[in-house]
């Protein structure tokens, strides 16, 4: 079991993050939830964000006309949802609550839904199976699941275990300094990555600067924020990973097929659009 001392202030970190929101962040979310839907709104479908943390996601879920119920595990993130569904026209179409997804008793409570949507929670739950075995439950037939799973790197995720461990494990004071020290040495790996790929695009009389905007454009995708993304990234603890062929095995064993899938080439997620068909 993990302590419940020892996990990452998760919360925390998202009432960070949602001074920066503004119109191009909530923009920015609501065209990825098009993209992993493959729709142009959500209008009349019930949507669960499981571990909403900011509340970011469910609140362009509710601007895309999606019925919305929202819940997480940490007080802090629940705290930030109801901020957004604070300044919403209308609230009652956004229920938010507290739970976990490894709660099976207030799982139980929630309708299934058309969407259930859960970006990079599960494997932050210390019990990742489980909390997909959960999921499954919460989707309604011909619903559709979205989940972001860290991908399995083997010797490259254990060292990030350990990267997570010092970071839990150093004085409050110290955590920026190290989150800095580690983004400095990703930056300089990427801009040493990024060059090269331009010269070699620049030799091969295509355009150089390609690398460059495709970065740039990565730091764009759905609205999120580099830094609190980097600091969620060192910091989240539980941490488990898993190769994209397991969890689609995992989620066709339940009678879902894989609508959608983005692969990562890193240390990133594994993004999964499922819907379950029987």
């Amino acid at each position: 079991m993990i302590d419940e001392t020892d996990k990452f202030a998760f919360g925390q970190n998202w009432a960070k993050f949602l001074q920066g929101v503004n119109e191009q962040t909530i923009s920015s979310a609501e065209d990825s939830l098009r993209k992993l839907l493959r729709v142009e709104h959500l209008q009349s479908l019930r949507f669960v964000d499981a571990g909403s943390g900011s509340g970011l996601f469910s609140l362009a879920a509710y601007n895309l006309g999606a019925t919305v119920t929202s819940f997480d595990y940490d007080a802090d993130s629940v705290a930030c949802t109801r901020h957004l569904r604070s300044q919403v026209s209308d609230p009652d179409r956004w229920t938010v609550a507290e739970g976990s997804l490894l709660d099976a008793e207030f799982l139980s409570s929630l309708s299934p839904s058309d969407v259930v949507y859960c970006w990079g929670v599960a494997h932050h739950t210390g019990d990742m199976w489980r909390a997909l075995e959960h999921l499954t439950r919460l989707v309604q037939p011909g619903g559709k699941l979205v989940i972001a799973i860290y991908n399995d790197e083997q010797y490259v995720s254990k060292a990030w275990h350990g990267v997570k461990r010092i970071y839990q494990r150093l004085p409050h004071p110290l955590k920026t300094i190290y989150v800095l020290a580690i983004w400095l040495v990703l930056w300089i790996r990427r801009l040493a990555v990024t060059l090269v790929a331009c010269l070699l695009r620049l030799l091969t009389l295509r355009n150089p600067l390609a690398p460059i905007l495709n970065w740039i454009n990565e730091t764009r995708s759905r609205g999120m924020n580099s830094w609190h993304d980097l600091v969620d990234w060192i910091g989240g603890w539980p941490f488990e990973v898993a190769r994209p062929e397991e969890i689609f095995r995992y989620m066709r064993d339940r009678g879902f097929t894989l609508d959608e899938m983005t692969t990562s080439g890193g240390h990133g997620c594994n993004e999964f659009t499922f819907k379950l068909t029987r």
